[in-house]
């Protein structure tokens, strides 16, 4: 993906979103060290094998920003990091993106609890939606989220998203088959964009915890 949609960095205050880079590895291994036991029960795991399949192993970090990034090229994804007043401070993905008659993508998201509650996940989603509308020209976005994640919850649902139902043992989380919440926005529902519509409403200081959106587009916490 090359042009204005991709690589491309995204800017609000003191929030910043950037592609991800290898040069990134140290201080993203330093923030999901500090931030272990905060992310882990949101994580993505890998399930067991069945008995004919393979056995998966957790990429390395190089591994995974090579995959990030040719999947990228390929107008599959846009893996962001997330940057706080200059540091590193979660990720951001926009991954399972599809053209033709759907163009949709699903976005997920982990953040520092450093940082929880200072209004910086929903800054960060606010202007990834405007992002994939605007420039990208995907119709719709969704975010999946488990039904226990409250704090992320009011999060998507402060910003407008709507809430479409429930998806049963959806995502491996956390070592188990986990049920998500699914919310979404079509481009027809912000015309006007999801930032301006955040600025309106005022500042949403509540803290809150990451999301589970699966391997491809949560691919950080857990990661050697």
């Amino acid at each position: 993906m090359n042009g204005p949609s991709w690589p491309a960095e995204l800017r609000d205050g003191d929030v910043v979103l950037r592609p991800i880079r290898l040069r990134d590895q140290r201080a993203w291994r330093e923030v999901n060290r500090r931030n272990r036991d905060w992310l882990r029960p949101w994580e993505a795991t890998i399930p067991p094998p069945g008995p004919a399949g393979p056995i998966v192993h957790r990429p390395t970090y190089r591994q995974m920003v090579r995959h990030l990034r040719s999947e990228a090229n390929a107008g599959r994804m846009l893996p962001f990091v997330i940057e706080y007043r200059g540091r590193l401070a979660g990720q951001l993905t926009v991954a399972g993106i599809t053209w033709g008659s759907m163009c949709s993508g699903h976005v997920g998201y982990w953040v520092d609890e450093a940082v929880a509650g200072r209004g910086v996940m929903p800054t960060a989603v606010a202007l990834v939606v405007d992002h994939c509308f605007r420039t990208v020209g995907l119709h719709r976005v969704e975010v999946c989220i488990r039904p226990e994640n409250r704090p992320s919850r009011r999060v998507v649902e402060k910003l407008g998203f709507r809430e479409e139902g429930l998806r049963p043992r959806y995502l491996h989380i956390d070592g188990a088959w986990r049920d998500h919440l699914v919310y979404a926005l079509t481009a027809e529902e912000v015309p006007d964009g999801l930032v301006r519509r955040r600025r309106a409403g005022g500042r949403d200081d509540a803290p809150h915890l990451p999301n589970s959106p699966g391997n491809a587009a949560h691919p950080g916490p857990g990661m050697e």
